[in-house]
């Protein structure tokens, strides 16, 4: 078969967006305010706010919003039924999907004028669902979905460790989310909107975008890479690991972008984080691993972490089992998600690509007995 030149239309424009824009050298902007900004200064609802309705909240607009989004976290008790019945053993992405499916049967999108309703309702569900879920099929536990917590991330948090959580935990998960709502065409947002451009429900744009993240092409790095870590068991293991990596070829999960040519913008955001839950933690050589690895691969092959490298050490000192770091990162996309289905309904044309035939030349047709 003849080699598709292109292949996977990287670097190929595939339409226009107002959403975010991410650049070679490193820039990763959310309508022209930079991830840099966003991570230090806005909350996760605050940058859900500004995906969604194209712009930064004043004080009460933000408060309003938090409270919508408060208010979506119970499960209807089909739900509960539909999630109990998933067995331990189920890909939790696939949970996910099941989740938001589920939702649009029993609560589907009547109009587009509800789509912002939908979005908020699929934030504040999914996040209670997937926790419930994790804790119900691996423990034996069903906890209640009230949280005395305001945010995403400490709602997440809460219903997990059934705890109290530090500021320093709640912060880290808040600002991983906000690293994590947008990033222009990848897969499951080109996926998505795809979908939207036939003029589909939101729960479907949404359902498909899950199913590319689901890949293991696309979501997952920060899964691998976790595991990854946990097998080097010193920093003088590093250099021959990675070595080690390259002669057999294989690949080092968490490095490299298809986008970024020098860096991550989000990297090194993530990375503050692991270095300040790493110092009291007793897996302190998580962070310390990862940090050598950052150097060596750099001097070996000029590959940069992306952000879900040190995410993944990161995610595991505030208490998230490695099983949860995808439907994290999908809780997170749900944002940019939506935006992008919003912004695809409102100058929709159906997006059908042309491919070009690469197989044989005319036939002449052969009946099955003579074949």
């Amino acid at each position: 078969m003849k080699k598709l030149e292109g292949a996977g239309l990287r670097g190929q424009n595939a339409g226009q967006t107002s959403l975010s824009t991410v650049e070679q050298e490193g820039s990763l902007r959310y309508l022209g305010y930079s991830i840099e900004d966003l991570a230090d200064n806005a909350s996760f609802e605050e940058v859900a706010y500004l995906l969604l309705l194209g712009k930064l909240p004043t004080s009460s607009e933000l408060s309003k919003f938090e409270d919508d989004l408060a208010g979506q976290r119970k499960m209807p008790d089909s739900l509960i039924g539909v999630v109990e019945s998933i067995p331990a053993s189920a890909h939790p992405m696939e949970v996910i999907r099941t989740i938001i499916s589920y939702m649009g049967v029993i609560e589907p999108e009547l109009s587009f004028d509800d789509q912002l309703a939908v979005a908020k309702r699929l934030i504040g569900v999914t996040t209670t669902a997937i926790v419930y879920w994790y804790n119900f099929s691996h423990k034996g536990l069903k906890v209640n979905q009230e949280s005395n917590e305001r945010s995403v991330a400490g709602h997440f948090l809460k219903l997990l460790r059934q705890e109290e959580i530090p500021e320093l935990d709640k912060r880290t998960l808040d600002v991983s989310l906000t690293l994590y709502a947008e990033h222009e065409f990848n897969a499951s947002t080109f996926t998505g909107r795809v979908c939207a451009s036939t003029l589909s429900d939101l729960h479907s744009c949404l359902t498909a975008a899950v199913g590319s993240l689901r890949g293991p092409l696309h979501g997952g790095a920060n899964e691998e890479a976790m595991k990854m870590l946990q097998e080097i068991t010193s920093v003088k293991e590093v250099k021959a690991f990675v070595d080690e990596k390259i002669e057999n070829k294989d690949k080092i999960m968490g490095f490299g972008h298809a986008v970024y040519s020098i860096k991550d913008p989000r990297s090194n955001i993530i990375k503050r984080f692991s270095e300040e839950l790493s110092i009291d933690h007793k897996d302190k050589l998580l962070h310390e691993v990862a940090k050598e690895m950052e150097i060596y691969m750099w001097d070996k092959k000029k590959l940069f972490p992306n952000t879900d490298f040190f995410m993944a050490p990161a995610y595991h000192y505030i208490g998230i089992p490695t099983d949860l770091f995808t439907p994290l990162f999908a809780i997170a996309r749900i944002v940019g998600w939506s935006a992008h289905a919003f912004e695809q309904r409102s100058n929709n044309r159906i997006i059908r690509p042309s491919a070009e035939y690469i197989g044989p030349e005319d036939r002449e047709w052969v009946d099955i007995e003579s074949r």
